[in-house]
C-alpha cells in the first residue's frame, strides 16, 4: 500500500515538471530568420547606442589627431608615474621589435623580422606624441594595431617613455647643469682602469696587465 502511495505521488510530481523554458524557440547566434526582412536574427543595436565604458567622448585622447592631424602635445601633464608606467608597457609589448634602446634591434628582428625604424633617427624625433599614438591605435606597415592589447591610457605612456628614450640617447654631457652633473653615479673602478689602460704607452700595457 505504502508503495502504491509513493508511486502515485511520484507520478503526479513528475506530471508538474515542464520543460517549456527549456525547449521554447529560440534562435542560435547568427542564425537565419524568416520574421525579418534581412533574414538576420540578431538585431542591429538601436542607432546611437555606446557600449558601457566606451562613450569616448573626449577625441584627441582617444585618436591623438586634431582635426584629422596628429596633436603636438599630450592630453595631459607627463609625470614619473606616467613614465615608470609606459617604460613597463614598451618593454613588454614594443621591446621585442623595437628592442628597449628604440633603435629598432629588438629580439625578434635579429631572428628575421623586417628591422623597424629607429626612433632616432631624425624623421620620428621631430614625429608628435600624437602620431605615435595612432600608430600603436591602428597599426603600421607591418605592426599589427594594438588596439585591443593597450589602453588608451597606457599607449599615451608609452609614447611619454618613447620621448624619454629619444631625449636619452640624443643627449650630451653638456646639456646638464653643474648640478646636475655633480648627482651623477661615479664610473666603475672597472672602467677608469681601461680608460687608464688604454692611454698608456703600448710598451707598459703588458706591465699593467
Amino acid at each position: 500500500m505504502l508503495i502504491a502511495c509513493l508511486s502515485v505521488v511520484a507520478i503526479l510530481l513528475l506530471a508538474g515538471c515542464r520543460q517549456d523554458m527549456h525547449d521554447q524557440p529560440r534562435y542560435k547566434p547568427l542564425a537565419k530568420s524568416d520574421f525579418y526582412a534581412d533574414a538576420r536574427s540578431a538585431r542591429a543595436p538601436v542607432e546611437g547606442t555606446v557600449a558601457r565604458g566606451h562613450l569616448n567622448d573626449d577625441v584627441y585622447f582617444y585618436t591623438g589627431k586634431v582635426n584629422g592631424q596628429p596633436g603636438e602635445v599630450f592630453p595631459y601633464p607627463v609625470t614619473a608615474t606616467m613614465l615608470a608606467r609606459g617604460q613597463e608597457r614598451f618593454n613588454i609589448y614594443c621591446s621585442p621589435c623595437h628592442s628597449r634602446l628604440g633603435d629598432g634591434n629588438g629580439m625578434i628582428v635579429q631572428r628575421g623580422l623586417k628591422h623597424p625604424p629607429s626612433y632616432h633617427e631624425e624623421r620620428l624625433r621631430k614625429s608628435p606624441p600624437g602620431y605615435f599614438f595612432d600608430v600603436i591605435t591602428n597599426g603600421f606597415g607591418q605592426m599589427q594595431d594594438y588596439s585591443s592589447q593597450i589602453q588608451p591610457a597606457d599607449r599615451w605612456a608609452i609614447v611619454s617613455y618613447i620621448r624619454a628614450l629619444q631625449l636619452s640617447q640624443g643627449a650630451k654631457l653638456d646639456d646638464l647643469t653643474p648640478e646636475e652633473r655633480a648627482q651623477l653615479p661615479a664610473a666603475p673602478a672597472a672602467a677608469v682602469v681601461n680608460s687608464a689602460t688604454e692611454a698608456m704607452p703600448a710598451a707598459t700595457k703588458g706591465e699593467a696587465r
